[in-house]
């Protein structure tokens, strides 16, 4: 079985038709034609009952005692078999932001971590017959979802030094990665994913403080990293200009020592403070 698309008969003419019929059994009463008097009303009122209205992105499914007979997805007044269950299914884009719940990133370490999903359903016999209830089917396959994809990376890069890719750096490429598995999960239903991205992400309470400290050691090594790079590039270039210029003569220990000097004053976190000396080169 598959979703089959159904076009039912005009709603205005089969309420014309309707409300000739109560005319006419008001005429039959008026006669005391007692059999057609009650006869006619019924059938009137239970043509009335198939007359349907369809909103714009709304669609309606046609159950025949438990047969499935087909949706409507045109909008407009309808007239459709008096005896269908009818049971009406929006069509609409819907957002589902879930709150952020607590689960473990790849490499153990506990997290907070929410996402946002666009959905919409795009099959109608799926979303009516294949689950229960599908809008709960996707509240919880989403946080499933969530669950797989924090188990597959790590929160930071600085933990785990073998992996390209982490929650926290990996934008568009984990959004997408959400995204296919979200559809995968969400396809028996008939849903369609339009669009899945991570709205919220953060170490969970307990260990917050102490990852924050962690990351921002690193920081410091990375950043004292490259001043030291640069302060060596700088050191070796004054060495070599002012060899080439012949401006001064150093032997090893005073090499040393202008060394020892210029890292001390390129890598220090305050300013140099200048002192002047006023007697020889060795005093």
């Amino acid at each position: 079985m598959k979703e089959q698309t159904i076009k039912p008969g005009s709603g205005a003419l089969m309420l014309f038709v309707t409300l000739s019929l109560l005319g006419v059994a008001g005429f039959c009463i008026a006669k005391e034609w007692v059999v057609p008097a009650i006869v006619i009303p019924i059938v009137a009122f239970i043509l009335m009952i198939g007359l349907t209205i369809v909103n714009p992105n709304e669609s309606v499914v046609a159950v025949l005692f438990g047969s499935y007979k087909g949706t409507v997805k045109d909008n407009g007044f309808f007239w459709m078999n008096p005896f269908y269950a009818k049971k009406k299914i929006s069509l609409r884009a819907r957002n589902n932001e879930s709150q952020p719940i607590k689960v473990n990133d790849k490499l153990g370490n506990p997290i907070m971590i929410g996402i946002v999903l666009v959905w919409k359903v795009e099959d109608t016999f799926k979303a009516a017959f294949e689950v229960d209830n599908y809008e709960l089917f996707v509240k919880i396959q989403s946080e499933s979802a969530i669950r797989k994809l924090a188990g597959m990376y790590p929160y930071d890069t600085f933990d785990d030094d073998h992996s390209e890719l982490s929650l926290r750096s990996g934008g568009d490429e984990i959004n997408h990665q959400l995204e296919r598995e979200l559809a995968e999960r969400l396809a028996i239903a008939g849903i369609q994913v339009i669009e899945a991205r991570i709205s919220n992400l953060a170490y969970s309470q307990e260990i917050a403080q102490a990852m924050l400290q962690r990351q921002q050691a690193t920081a410091v090594v990375a950043a004292r990293t490259k001043i030291v790079e640069g302060a060596v590039g700088m050191v070796e270039l004054a060495l070599e200009r002012l060899s080439q210029k012949q401006v001064i003569e150093l032997d090893e220990e005073r090499k040393a020592a202008m060394v020892s000097n210029l890292m001390v004053v390129l890598c220090s976190e305050r300013s140099a403070s200048p002192v002047i000396n006023a007697g020889t080169l060795n005093n």
